[in-house]
């Protein structure tokens, strides 16, 4: 079968960009859905072309359903061991996730789901992965994510590929004075339709997403004060955890504390994530949206927090790096608001100075970020 050349051009960038394999290096390549295949092979082909030494791992829905519906707490620590150790001895990690059925886990126990994220995930990938590995994680164009963007394949694999190969180097360049600004301002205000909320964070430093990390990327990321946050948010994009499916997801604070939170669907649900933890009533990430050719929500978080214009929230822990706020729990839920006019507007403001209205960067330093200089 012939691969699609931008295959093998992501294949590539992913290597050489993304991970920056070196020879001798070992990468844990990570594949869920059997549509990835093209993907991997050419993940496994670029892998090995830089003389790094590939361990390739077929993380099957099915296979991975089985194991979680019906596996003990010390089942899946015993699994996690196997998997620290191969994740430890790694120096580099490429995930890629292309879900055949999106909701195959919709009818998994939660308290399984959460002990699968407590006992095998966090191990292996929040304590292990991220902090000591190049890491990246992707999606991948398949017929269900294509359905779920309501597209035909072809016209999605055409938007999927702009989105993933854009000028990373360049959105590199402008996020710059964006992070130099959120690293000094104190105070953040956001009003939008059903929101009023406002939070410092004051000596949490911010950091630049372009590419290393996530494929698409486009996002500059920090965390709010963990007791700062006060007031209210409406997020307006549907979004999925745990293999269910939440909406209008409203959010009210006092000191950082969620008080009152609701989904118009699956609400039960949602009411037991928030109580899974201590930590899973504070918020762990904020962050602003930038992808030029990202502009529509898709149910898939990788993508949906990169949308232009939107900004995003994660409930839960935050991350073990310069935007660390304190904030520990077994689950990270980013939540996103667009803020586009047709999406109702929105004004961010750092230090009550305005900077950016109904989705667009207004200050001049920031104009370089605005969708039509990206592209």
């Amino acid at each position: 079968m012939r691969i699609d050349e931008r295959i093998t051009r992501l294949a590539e960038n992913l290597i050489k960009n993304s991970v920056k394999l070196k020879k001798g290096e070992q990468i844990y390549i990570e594949a869920i859905g059997l549509s990835t295949m093209p993907l991997v092979q050419e993940l496994v082909k670029a892998a090995t072309k830089a003389g790094g030494v590939p361990f390739y791992y077929f993380n099957e829905q099915a296979l991975q359903k089985a194991f979680i519906e019906n596996a003990s707490v010390a089942q899946m620590k015993a699994q996690a061991e196997i998997h620290k150790q191969l994740m430890s001895n790694s120096q580099a990690y490429i995930g890629v996730r292309g879900n055949d059925d999106l909701f195959k886990m919709s009818a998994v126990d939660p308290e399984k789901m959460n002990n699968y994220q407590k006992y095998y995930w966090n191990p292996v990938h929040s304590e292990i992965r991220v902090p000591q590995t190049k890491w990246c994680v992707l999606r991948y164009p398949n017929a269900a994510f294509a359905a779920m963007s309501k597209m035909a394949l072809e016209d999605f694999e055409d938007f999927y590929f702009d989105a993933c190969l854009v000028d990373y180097v360049k959105m590199g360049q402008a996020m710059k004075p964006l992070k130099k600004l959120m690293d000094k301002t104190k105070k953040v205000r956001i009003v939008a339709p059903g929101t009023e909320v406002e939070f410092s964070i004051a000596g949490i430093k911010s950091i630049i997403c372009d590419g290393q990390m996530n494929i698409p990327d486009g996002e500059v990321y920090t965390a709010p004060v963990k007791d700062s946050i006060n007031g209210v948010i409406q997020f307006n994009t549907d979004t999925t955890y745990m293999g269910a499916v939440f909406s209008n997801i409203r959010l009210v604070f006092k000191d950082g504390k969620i008080v009152e939170g609701h989904s118009m669907i699956n609400d039960d649900k949602f009411q037991k994530i928030l109580n899974i933890d201590e930590g899973s009533r504070y918020m762990g990430e904020f962050a602003l949206g930038v992808n030029p050719f990202v502009t529509q929500p898709m149910l898939d978080i990788l993508f949906d927090e990169k949308i232009s214009g939107s900004f995003h929230m994660a409930i839960g822990n935050s991350y073990e790096d310069e935007t660390n706020n304190g904030n520990k729990s077994a689950i990270h839920w980013d939540l996103v608001q667009m803020q586009d006019a047709e999406h109702g507007g929105g004004e961010i403001f750092f230090d009550e100075v305005l900077v950016r209205k109904n989705g667009r960067f207004v200050l001049p330093e920031l104009i370089g970020l605005n969708p039509e200089k990206l592209k």
